[in-house]
């Protein structure tokens, strides 16, 4: 694997945020990632790295998504948007009269991240969507000085659709599974399912990313020329071994069948020995399919290719 040039790091940060200004105007930099935990080191590196930026269109904006709003309590978005408010709305909308005269031009851009930039950035996004159409539905004459979405429902459900589906799309073709948080998008709040299914997505997320990225990362290596034979053992044509043939169904089916036979022999266990001997052998299955799972995971993602972070 090619070593990183740290000391490259702020001259990247700097062509990256200039290219941006000279394209879209003034920009929004909205950092959602913790500021705590195993992400405050990027936290910490990303700031220091803006903090020395010397570029008058630019305004950076850290955001402590998850601590702010935790886990269900997304309408607190509201204060961030309140810090960003006034700079918003300078940047406007691109906007054409009747007659088809262009009245007014976007003079800038609010360019959100998280971690993987889907889902704290899906969620962060779809307000700021809300807001812009609002105001310009509003200019447009369709809705009144203090008319907003969420009083037309039937539009207010269409615009919530559109969006989860297109954070839902642009995180399958990411990660593998439907956006985080996207009941929260789709449904204006958080449901009884949406963490449930949260925690499906984030499992297959992991054991995809384990079992299954390598071959893409090998590929997309291969087409931009940093593919090295000397480093990985993958057949990019006929791929073999464990990654060919698993599954996270499978997975799920066979450590759930260990699960519930190691559960119904412990409550019988007291009855004969079999029953213990039985308890005994569903605990050892269970524990040998997770284990193989995580050793497995643990080799394909100690080869040289992307492991992402959720």
């Amino acid at each position: 694997m090619r070593a990183i040039d740290l000391e490259e790091t702020p001259k990247v940060v700097q062509r990256h945020f200039q290219d941006l200004s000279q394209r879209y105007g003034s920009v929004l930099a909205l950092d959602l990632i913790n500021q705590q935990g195993s992400e405050a080191v990027l936290s910490l590196a990303y700031g220091s790295a803006m903090q020395s930026l010397v570029n008058k269109n630019l305004r950076y904006v850290p955001f402590d998504f998850h601590r702010t709003c935790g886990h269900t309590h997304f309408e607190r978005l509201t204060s961030l948007y309140d810090q960003i408010a006034e700079d918003f709305s300078d940047q406007g909308y691109f906007f054409v009269n009747p007659s088809g005269v262009v009245v007014e031009e976007q003079k800038g851009v609010a360019r959100t991240n998280c971690i993987d930039c889907l889902d704290r950035t899906n969620v962060t996004q779809s307000l700021l969507g809300r807001k812009s159409l609002e105001v310009q539905l509003q200019r447009a004459g369709l809705f009144g000085p203090s008319d907003s979405v969420t009083q037309h429902a039937t539009f207010d459900e269409q615009f919530k659709q559109l969006w989860a589906d297109h954070g839902d799309n642009i995180s399958i073709q990411y990660s593998g599974t439907s956006a985080l948080k996207g009941d929260f998008v789709r449904h204006g709040k958080r449901t009884t399912f949406g963490p449930i299914q949260d925690g499906y997505n984030s499992l297959a997320r992991y054991y995809l990313n384990n079992f299954h990225d390598g071959l893409k990362q090998d590929a997309m290596d291969l087409v931009t020329g940093k593919y090295d034979l000397k480093l990985s053992n993958t057949n990019l044509i006929h791929p073999k071994g464990f990654e060919s043939y698993s599954s996270l169904p499978l997975a799920l089916i066979l450590a759930g069948a260990g699960v519930t036979f190691t559960s119904v022999s412990l409550r019988q266990g007291g009855q004969d020995a079999i029953q213990i001997l039985c308890t005994i052998l569903g605990a050892s299955l269970t524990a040998a399919v997770l284990f193989i799972v995580r050793s497995t995971g643990r080799e394909f993602c100690n080869k040289p290719r992307l492991c992402k972070l959720y």
